[in-house]
């Protein structure tokens, strides 16, 4: 039985929890709401705090987590780094009121800075050779500047949003963060095999990410020109139909160039362009 850990609740819950569902993993409904079991696969969830994911990885009380990135980091990453997923992206930045002038980080010396990220803005100040005190609070660092509690802050940025209702601004980027599979680096052969099927499962879920089926009607004369323009994960499926002058052809095309590709399908005669959403792919 391989445990994963994920976070309790939030926006990674959330996006973790449709992940496992993509993958098949269907937890039964109990009573222990702090850990659950699956239904026809050897995986349980225990759900925890973000921030005591990483080290309860690392000490083996679970296997495997789910964790963004910035909490990995900030615990000093004694898990392994299996595999990033893409998801709950953000960013740590440095934000100071939305009044001040800033010309550089030389602003922050001796200044406070509020923060639930001591480790990593320490790093980052060191590295830029700035002297500051460092204010640590957990939850609701945006309004320590507001009430006099620190002259800047330190914190996740998502949208920047909640910086604005605070009057505050983005200065420094110092790391973007995103969701990471971490296993415990003692893991004993029967639970990597579960893990290896689990990589399995996520990477065709990834792999079909942004990704649309189309199929098409075409002229058979213009069959080249087509496939130079539509490319699959190796080459078009094309398929004869009952006109011989015209063929039907199936292929995988990226969403962020969809309509460019379309037009040029268009303009070589394709007809009956059929578009379909893709769950999983495997490769």
């Amino acid at each position: 039985m391989l445990r994963i850990a994920v976070q309790s609740k939030g926006r990674l819950y959330d996006e973790t929890m449709l992940l496992l569902e993509e993958a098949g993993i269907k937890l039964n409904k109990g009573k222990r709401v702090l850990l659950l079991s699956a239904k026809g696969f050897p995986v349980e969830v225990l759900f925890l705090r973000d921030d005591d994911i990483p080290q309860s990885v690392a000490n083996g009380v679970a296997d495997v987590g789910i964790v963004g990135e910035n909490e990995y980091v900030e615990k000093g990453g004694q898990a392994e780094l299996i595999k990033r997923l893409g998801f709950s992206k953000c960013r740590l930045s440095l934000a100071i009121p939305k009044d001040e002038e800033y010309n550089g980080v030389e602003w922050f010396e001796g200044k406070t800075i509020a923060t639930s990220y001591p480790g990593i803005l320490e790093a980052f100040l060191k590295q830029n050779k700035v002297k500051a005190e460092l204010h640590v609070i957990s939850g609701s660092v945006e309004i320590a500047p507001g009430i006099g509690l620190a002259n800047a802050i330190f914190d996740i940025v998502s949208s920047g949003s909640t910086l604005v209702s605070n009057r505050l601004k983005e200065v420094e980027v110092v790391m973007n963060s995103e969701a990471l599979l971490i296993a415990n680096k003692k893991l004993t052969e029967e639970k990597k095999e579960v893990l290896n099927e689990l990589l399995f499962r996520f990477a065709a879920i990834q792999e079909a990410e942004g990704k649309k089926y189309v199929l098409l009607n075409a002229p058979r004369e213009n069959l080249n020109e087509i496939i130079r323009v539509l490319p699959g994960m190796k080459s078009p499926t094309v398929t004869p139909l009952a006109d011989s002058e015209w063929v039907s052809i199936q292929s995988v095309i990226a969403e962020k160039h969809f309509w460019e590709i379309i037009g040029k399908l268009k303009s070589l005669g394709a007809e009956g362009i059929l578009v379909l959403p893709i769950e999983k792919m495997i490769l």
